[in-house]
């Protein structure tokens, strides 16, 4: 008997050790940056003076899919090196079937490239913490489920993101297509479309609206919409429109 709780808890070791390794690294990412598409609000926004009113563009044409699509053409297996710009060509086909800008979807994958991405430290991860989002596009459960009504990936499982990369990015693209659908036709905040719908990807529509009428983010969206910008170039130059 002894021995076998000796073999048992030698075959835990290597589990634990693996978690509590990915901890202190998502934990020192997590310092100035949270996990993407949370189902409720992650800021506070504070209030603040508004500015001129910026007007929105024409929102997405492209409604929600319900037929079979053709899935891009490059393999989306994945692979223990991650570069979010070996996906460009899932990011324009997934970008123009929702309707939304492919730099963006490229930007956010840059933003949420933070963390590793292997599906076996996203797994050990998520029994750490159970609520922790999966994908490369760091989307929670509840986001994904809400987001595949309607589409033609509604019989698709959260639990297949880590592994199919072209579905996390099919995801995020719908999610910015609902984003977009919820933002009214202009707003007060000096902000343009595409950094108010990462916003929203960020914290959630709620705060999305919020920013939209003025009030302030606060420090971790911040920070996101920094990374955006930073990221606006590259994202551009992966896409081919750099």
């Amino acid at each position: 008997m002894e021995d076998a709780r000796v073999s048992r808890l030698r075959r835990w070791i290597p589990v634990v050790v693996l978690a509590l390794a990915l901890y202190v690294i998502v934990r020192a990412a997590n310092t100035s940056q949270g996990d993407s598409s949370a189902p409720a609000p992650t800021d506070t926004p504070t209030p603040t003076p508004t500015a001129d009113a910026t007007t929105r563009s024409a929102p997405p044409s492209a409604p929600p899919s319900v037929a079979s699509s053709a899935a891009p053409s490059v393999s989306t297996k994945t692979s223990p090196r991650y570069d979010p710009a070996d996906y460009a060509s899932q990011v324009r086909s997934r970008a123009r079937r929702a309707g939304v800008d492919a730099r963006l979807l490229m930007a956010i994958l840059y933003n949420e490239a933070y963390k590793p991405h292997a599906p076996s430290l996203e797994r050990a991860w998520q029994k750490v913490k159970p609520d922790a989002a999966f994908g490369i596009a760091n989307m929670h459960r509840a986001t994904f489920d809400e987001v595949k009504k309607g589409r033609d990936f509604v019989h698709r499982s959260w639990e297949e993101l880590p592994d199919d990369r072209d579905l996390a990015i099919e995801a995020e693209a719908w999610y910015l297509h609902d984003l977009a659908a919820a933002l009214p036709a202009t707003w007060s905040a000096p902000y343009t479309e595409d950094e108010l719908l990462a916003l929203g990807y960020n914290t959630g529509a709620g705060n999305m609206l919020a920013f939209a009428r003025g009030v302030t983010p606060g420090s971790q969206a911040q920070s996101y919409l920094d990374k955006l910008r930073a990221n606006w170039a590259k994202a551009a130059r992966a896409v081919g429109e750099g």
